[in-house]
């Protein structure tokens, strides 16, 4: 059975917790007639528990931290020094340069391992919550605060309190010792305990001729002999284990499956999963409401990271204590099960709610809502669907219009349907109810933390070294590219990466409906579209902004996507003065990709005759890049196609790059090659007139 651990902290120095802390594990080994372990964890004061106790370990806490090894009743005799009372010791590094190198996470680790070994373990945890306190206070199922009869001491005692349970541990593990204690003082324990706002667990009083004389011994004042200290610390412990305090805390202290915790009440009862959900989600809107009530949530500057950091911590604090004014033992009976909840409440009032935890998952691509109960994201390729939901519609709706708002976008039944981005660049599409039939619809495109490049493509397969080669010639050389593909395919990430490749001498200007290329290069300037307004003028679309960028000087113009009548004003721009600009169309192979370009030339109402279409989409683009999304979840460029003109009325294509798929492998991943057909482009022999050197053995197979 693991053993429990108790960390004793204290508000401020001087009120004798580290005595305290050494003679609880020496009274403890007493009682129990079995070895205890103390640690010292104080970082401040490192090397006083060596003068309390007399002992010193034979390695200490940061040699613990890096040991590598397996924590067991061997090799934890290389780091204790043993008294004869009953107590084993670890020490902290009397330098405090090293004591404050000591790593939290190794330590904690063989903490964890250290409870297998000892049924007691006392850490003395300093008057600070410093991160290797915390770690002590993680592994813990009891904390005591030691306060003494001095204002200052209490009143830092409570705000210790107040930060603990702000941290979620519950409030039955925190109990109050009073060191020093004196009957008839005026700040007695019942003072003290109304000060703070909880009863003190245990009172000790003060006795300066026994704990001077045992620190001039360097022994501990339970082995130095009887005194009023040693007899108030030995009720201490009789307390703890005559009320099995340690094992009713156990089971708040340790954590639980949440799921089976909840409704998991002492009588047994099974648990009834839809009932606990069901009470989960109301006790959640109780407090989010009175959460509403107590505080105003909109008053947060949303360019302001430190107002952000402190209205959260703010809503915390509030949340905390609307949850102490509710009963949740049978809701809530772990502290895991707190912490979940309060996380959830928090997302809700200041993020986006049951979203926040798949925004931060690097590993997720995409995510899709489909009304209050259903959320769906794409991973690795592959979609699947979430466990967390939403509470209600209204909750979907929240979430859209904290979306919107900051970039002056709207969503209403007038309008139900929005394009719009997250602060990171992710892409934000939603549409509300008439038209969405099962509630609000979220499709959020996530934007990667690093800019992927022409290696990371390579690496992912998606391309091979010479198609990347190839492509930087082509965009150095000014070549006209259309980037092809369907939904998700990775057209955007693809133009993103020959965006890489323009030179960064020339000004570059992106034209989008919402701002999602991110080119490295210093000298761009990026236009996004406007909706109109309420009263339904002001917009200004893609078509506009094309026609703005041509009278600002570019060298090239990159538009997002053409889906109407710009495709037309890019056409002309690449034909008149503006090579090497590039685009994206959907369509599923290059031979689609200029049937499309002939439809949206169409929507521009300049009513052309087709031929004269086809000849300046033959004149205009040089190339089409066909991006797909492969059936195991794979986006790979399956074409690499040149313009060679018109051939009566066909435009003529040329491949000189494709994919091959040969069969699917076992663990589903498609098997295939990428193959260059032999085609020397036309605008190769262009360039070696003019002196570059282009390696033949781009279009060779290898």
């Amino acid at each position: 059975m693991a053993g429990n651990i108790i960390t004793i902290i204290g508000g401020k120095g001087g009120v004798g917790k580290s005595q305290v802390a050494a003679n609880l594990a020496f009274a403890y080994a007493a009682e129990i007639r079995a070895k205890t372990l103390l640690l010292d964890f104080d970082q401040k004061a490192c090397g006083d528990q060596n003068i309390i106790t007399g002992l010193k370990s034979k390695k200490n806490l940061k040699e613990l931290a890096e040991f590598s090894g397996a924590i067991d009743p061997r090799s934890i005799q290389l780091f204790t020094t043993d008294h004869k009372n009953g107590v084993s010791f670890i020490g902290m590094p009397t330098e405090p340069i090293a004591a404050n190198q000591i790593n939290e996470e190794g330590l904690g680790k063989a903490l964890k391992a250290m409870t297998n070994l000892y049924p007691v373990i006392i850490i003395d945890g300093g008057s600070d919550l410093t991160p290797l306190t915390l770690k002590a206070l993680e592994f813990s199922t009891l904390i005591f605060i030691v306060a003494s009869p001095d204002l200052l001491a209490v009143n830092q005692c409570k705000r210790m309190y107040t930060d603990l349970i702000t941290m979620l541990f519950p409030k039955d593990m925190v109990q109050i010792l009073v060191n020093l204690a004196v009957n008839g003082h005026p700040v007695s324990p019942d003072v003290i305990g109304k000060q703070i706002g909880k009863p003190v667990f245990h009172a000790i009083p003060r006795d300066e001729a026994n704990c001077i004389a045992a620190l001039s011994r360097s022994i501990p004042v339970m082995v130095g002999g009887k005194g009023p200290f040693s007899a108030g610390i030995t009720d201490c412990v009789r307390k703890l284990i005559q009320k099995n305090v340690l094992k009713t805390l156990e089971k708040i202290a340790k954590p639980q499956d949440p799921a089976a915790s909840a409704l998991a009440a002492n009588s047994g009862v099974p648990v009834d999963e839809k009932k606990a959900k069901d009470m989960w989600t109301d006790l959640k809107s109780r407090i989010h409401k009175a959460l509403v009530e107590e505080m105003d949530l909109k008053k947060q500057d949303e360019n302001d990271p430190k107002a952000k950091i402190i209205l959260r911590e703010q809503t915390k604090k509030m949340v905390v204590e609307l949850l102490g004014k509710e009963d949740i033992k049978n809701i809530l009976p772990t502290r895991d099960d707190m912490n979940k909840i309060v996380k959830e409440i928090l997302d809700e009032a200041l993020g986006l709610g049951p979203l926040e935890d798949l925004l931060s998952d690097k590993s997720i691509s995409e995510i899709m809502v489909v009304g209050p109960k259903k959320i769906y994201y794409e991973q690795k390729g592959k979609v699947r669907k979430s466990e967390v939901t939403f509470t209600n519609d209204r909750q979907v709706m929240n979430v859209i219009e904290r979306i919107v708002a900051p970039i002056g976008r709207r969503i209403d039944e007038k309008t139900p349907y929005v394009d719009a981005r997250l602060a990171d660049g992710s892409r934000v599409h939603a549409i509300i109810p008439p038209c969405a039939i099962d509630g609000c619809v979220i499709t959020i495109r996530k934007f990667p933390d690093k800019r992927l490049d022409y290696k990371d493509l390579i690496k992912f397969g998606a391309i091979t070294e010479e198609m990347a080669d190839f492509m930087r010639i082509s965009v150095e050389a000014h070549r006209n590219i259309v980037v092809s593909g369907g939904t998700g395919s990775g057209k955007t990430t693809l133009i993103n990466m020959l965006g890489g490749f323009i030179q960064s001498n020339e000004r570059i200007i992106t034209c989008e409906d919402s701002a999602e290329l991110n080119f490295p290069q210093d000298h761009v300037v990026r236009l996004e579209t406007r909706p109109p307004s309420l009263e339904g003028d002001g917009e200004i679309d893609i078509r506009c902004l094309v026609k703005q960028t041509l009278r600002m000087r570019p060298d090239r113009i990159v538009v997002g996507e053409c889906r109407g009548g710009e495709t037309l004003d890019m056409l002309q721009a690449m034909n008149t003065g503006h090579d090497g600009s590039m685009t994206t169309v959907h369509s599923n192979t290059p031979r689609d990709a200029v049937s499309r370009l002939e439809t949206l030339v169409n929507y521009s109402g300049a009513g052309l005759p087709q031929k004269t279409i086809k000849e300046m989409i033959a004149s205009a683009v040089h190339m089409i890049i066909q991006q797909s999304r492969l059936d195991d979840g794979s986006r790979k460029c399956l074409y690499i196609t040149e313009i060679g003109g018109m051939q009566g009325e066909v435009v003529t294509l040329q491949d000189i790059f494709t994919f091959k798929q040969e069969g699917m492998g076992k663990d589903g991943k498609i098997i295939g090659k990428f193959m260059a057909s032999g085609f020397i482009p036309k605008f190769i022999e262009k360039l070696e007139q003019k002196g570059y050197k282009v390696p033949r053995g781009l279009f060779v197979n290898k």
